[in-house]
C-alpha cells in the first residue's frame, strides 16, 4: 500500500516532535542537572503521550504509534534523569542536609 500525503504528513510530524526532545536529553545528560524541569508536568505528558499511543494503536496508524512510542521513551529518559540528579543540597561538610548523622 502506497504512502498518502496523510502517512508523509504524519512521518514529517513524527520526526520534528519526536527530535525536539533529543537537545533536552543530551543537556541532562551533559550536565547532570534538571532541575529547573517540572516532574509533574512531564508525568501528565508522559500520560498523554501514552493514551497517543494507545490510540495510535487502535487505529492501525504507524506515524502515531511510532512518534509516541519514541517520545515517551524520550520523556521517560528526561523524567528519570531529573528525579536522579535532582539532590537535597549539601551542607557544609558535604553532607546532606536532613541526613543521618552519627556521632
Amino acid at each position: 500500500m502506497p504512502l498518502t500525503v496523510g502517512d508523509l504528513t504524519g512521518y514529517a510530524a513524527a520526526v520534528c516532535t519526536t527530535l525536539a526532545f533529543v537537545p533536552q536529553v543530551l543537556k541532562i545528560r551533559r550536565e547532570r542537572s534538571a532541575g529547573d524541569l517540572s516532574s509533574g508536568m512531564y508525568i501528565v505528558y508522559i500520560v498523554g503521550v501514552g493514551l497517543w499511543l494507545a490510540y495510535g494503536i487502535v487505529v492501525a496508524s504507524w506515524p502515531v504509534i511510532l512518534a509516541n512510542g519514541a517520545t515517551i521513551c524520550l520523556a521517560i529518559t528526561v523524567l528519570c534523569m531529573k528525579w536522579r540528579f535532582t539532590r537535597r543540597p549539601s551542607a557544609p561538610g558535604g553532607t546532606r542536609l536532613g541526613a543521618d548523622r552519627r556521632p
